[in-house]
């Protein structure tokens, strides 16, 4: 058996902020408005167990992608009710079924199977409808809508636990004009449901942009999902809140950590890395770090991201390797190996944040965190 060590590479997951995060959105909520806890991507790269474990007793849901997290959950012993909100095989419908997993709906051929699964285990699949209202991914709409809802209704092995649907606009733009089309649309869909003599216990539609800028989206449950972790879905939507004078304070979860590998000094005119694309223009003290694209540190970075060493910030030189990063730390003193260094998050009174890596190589501070690799210890602090 191979002796589990101390990792050189680690994230910190801070339960203060993910349990204040919390009661921020509590705050700006009707009471009667349940929170779903959305933990899907291995809890948006924070670690699925950790944070499950530290959310469980303040939140009513719990929203997963797949078959496997939902399971996860379960083996962790959390009790509430899950919501698996990707699509799921016909052959891991009766795996759900049997750990009391709810899961999403969108035709007709998936609700059949369903059934027969659920008559074989004597239990009932707990489905929720899923609206296609504009964004054009999973989703029903119009007359196949209602007769995808009727035919639920009609099943004694299926309980019609929930509809909802997702907004495409919200996040990307200060003019919320195409999700209140969105929301018009899903409330005539579950209006001609209703006017067939079918109740639906539970409707959601708000994320964490609409739960904080738009009261009218918030149903029976939002689903709370970037904003749990401390991060703002977009520049635009913390714009809007400002405009809208909303309260609400949100503070990262995560601090991405390594530690120095070995310090060299170089002299000038030498190349760092591979495709030689950086050349020191003077004598350098350069600290290896045991982290690169493979870990999610994206390559993009190269030559141009930055962490924190002694609360100082050393540039990244060279190209950002499979497993490797090299920083330029001639101007902090005192470096030494061993010592720690911040890749996301505070050092001091600086800060690297997910929004400034996302800029830096062109996407979305979603992908920052969700992409750093599962296999990175957590622990919580």
């Amino acid at each position: 058996m191979v002796k589990m060590v101390e990792s050189l590479t680690w994230l910190e997951i801070s339960q203060p902020a993910l349990l204040s995060n919390l009661r921020q959105f509590r705050k700006i909520l009707d009471k009667r408005v349940k929170i779903m806890a959305v933990v899907k991507a291995n809890a948006y790269g924070h670690g699925i167990r950790e944070v499950a474990q530290i959310v469980f007793p303040q939140v009513d849901w719990f929203g997963v992608n797949s078959l496997e997290e939902g399971m996860i959950l379960r083996q962790i012993e959390i009790k509430q009710p899950i919501l698996v909100l990707g699509s799921l095989s016909p052959l891991s419908l009766a795996e759900a079924i049997k750990n009391d997993l709810s899961f999403v709906v969108f035709n007709l051929k998936t609700v059949k199977k369903a059934c027969q699964e659920a008559k074989k285990l004597s239990r009932k699949a707990k489905v929720h409808l899923k609206v296609e209202t504009g964004t054009n991914r999973l989703g029903v709409a119009g007359k196949e809508l209602v007769q995808l809802a009727k035919f639920c209704s009609q099943q004694k092995e299926i309980f019609l636990e929930g509809i909802y649907t997702h907004y495409a606009n919200i996040e990307d733009t200060l003019d919320p004009d195409f999700a209140q089309e969105q929301l018009q649309k899903f409330k005539e869909a579950v209006q001609l449901i209703e006017d067939e003599g079918i109740e639906i216990p539970i409707k959601h539609t708000a994320c964490s942009a609409t739960a904080i800028l738009f009261k009218s989206t918030y149903f029976d449950l939002i689903r709370l999902g970037i904003g749990l972790y401390g991060l703002w879905p977009s520049r635009e939507t913390k714009v809007s809140a400002l405009e809208k004078e909303i309260k609400i304070k949100l503070k990262p979860a995560l601090t991405w950590k390594t530690r120095i590998a070995q310090i060299k000094k170089i002299k000038k005119g030498e190349t760092v890395g591979y495709g030689r694309t950086f050349t020191t223009k003077r004598t350098t003290k350069i600290a290896i770090l045991p982290i690169g694209y493979g870990d999610g540190y994206d390559r993009k970075l190269s030559n141009q991201g930055r962490v924190l060493i002694k609360s100082r910030f050393a540039p990244v030189i060279g190209r950002v390797c499979m497993n490797m990063i090299m920083v330029d730390v001639t101007d902090i003193s005192r470096v030494k190996i061993e010592d720690e260094v911040v890749l996301l998050g505070k050092q001091g009174r600086e800060e690297i944040t997910a929004e400034e890596l996302a800029q830096k190589i062109g996407t979305i501070n979603y992908e920052v965190v969700t992409r750093i690799n599962p296999l990175i210890p957590r622990k919580v602090v």
